[in-house]
């Protein structure tokens, strides 16, 4: 497994790891991808799987870079404290790696969460600050409503695969500037691996076959080739996680991501 350094810090975590939307693995799928290196895992208190991560780390905290993120109906300052502190008895945990601000919401003033977020940081029950679905201009509103200059953003969660390659526009080599990973999400389109194009399929298909990988392979190497981005697949099953995790420790031939680039 090839990891990555977080943001500006010197924490590195997982390039492929585990998400656990629409999650019904259980425990024994995120403990064989630990046991690969997938050690990063991300919840949220909306998918309801945050008592299934706890149950699966409670063992390997150690080992692990757990994230998690605040519904974006609860990032009023208080609900924000609040909702922290309901994720870490969930998790059975005492410090959440990452949190995050699930979605930006315009009506809750974004000095007041993030006023909350540094409150938690202080508190010792938080490390890192993080956001979701946050555009280039929430992202600076975010950064710039930070109290002090040692706390920064260190992360973006955004939706990113080959067919929602949107942020490569801009929010890629603006996190890339701002020393901001991108954490993707969906790597796979939700398990659409075809294509609408039987071209594209057979072109994906070559590549695999020449690298001796698997089309989801293929595709989680193309989506993680930048430095600042990282992927957390879903994976119900050990296998899928098997295949997932060996997605990482190769790179792609300057060629195939061209040929990968033009195609989609």
């Amino acid at each position: 497994m090839n990891y990555k350094q977080l943001g500006d810090t010197k924490v590195k975590i997982a390039e492929i790891g585990q998400g656990t939307w629409q999650y019904r693995g259980g425990v024994g799928p995120l403990k064989v991808g630990i046991s690969l290196g997938a050690t990063h895992i991300d919840t949220a208190e909306m998918y309801g799987t945050e008592e299934t991560v706890g149950e699966a780390i409670a063992d390997e905290r150690d080992k692990v870079f757990l994230s998690t993120k605040v519904s974006p109906s609860h990032i009023h300052h208080d609900d924000l404290i609040k909702a922290a502190e309901a994720s870490l008895r969930r998790l059975g945990i005492k410090t959440i790696d990452l949190y995050m601000i699930h979605w930006p919401n315009p009506s809750i003033p974004i000095k007041e969460s993030m006023s909350a977020m540094e409150e938690l940081l202080r508190q010792g029950k938080i490390k890192h600050i993080g956001v979701s679905n946050f555009s280039v201009e929430e992202l600076k509103a975010a950064q710039k409503a930070l109290s002090f200059s040692s706390n920064k953003i260190v992360s973006n969660q955004v939706e990113y695969n080959l067919n929602n390659r949107e942020i490569e526009e801009d929010l890629v080599p603006y996190c890339k500037k701002e020393k901001i990973t991108i954490i993707a999400y969906s790597p796979l389109a939700r398990g659409q691996i075809s294509t609408n194009s039987k071209k594209n399929d057979e072109l994906l298909e070559g590549i695999a076959k020449k690298n001796n990988k698997t089309k989801a392979q293929v595709i989680l190497n193309f989506v993680t080739r930048e430095e600042n981005v990282i992927a957390i697949p879903k994976a119900n099953n050990e296998d899928h996680v098997r295949e997932n995790c060996a997605a990482s420790g190769w790179r792609l031939s300057e060629e195939d991501i061209r040929k990968i680039d033009e195609a989609f």
